[in-house]
């Protein structure tokens, strides 16, 4: 399984719209969560198991866990 690693780039495209992307550098991790930030915030978040077994690398949701909501991947 593919995991995010500290001091890279990761990035992500709204479901309805490609070019809305976000883009968010990892400052930090654990086993179970990654700390992120987009320049301005700094977010925590869980690493969620379900999504990341299904997509074969560690899986978050930064903006929220809804119907469409973006998810960023290793």
């Amino acid at each position: 399984m593919k995991k995010f690693e500290v001091g890279k780039e990761y990035s992500m495209k709204s479901v309805c719209d490609q070019n809305c992307v976000w883009t968010y550098t990892v400052t930090a991790r654990t086993a179970q969560t990654v700390t992120i930030t987009d320049g301005r915030k700094v977010q925590k978040c869980r690493i969620n198991q379900k999504v990341s077994g299904y997509r074969g690398a560690e899986s978050i949701f930064p903006l929220g866990q809804y119907s469409m909501a973006p998810i960023l991947t290793a």
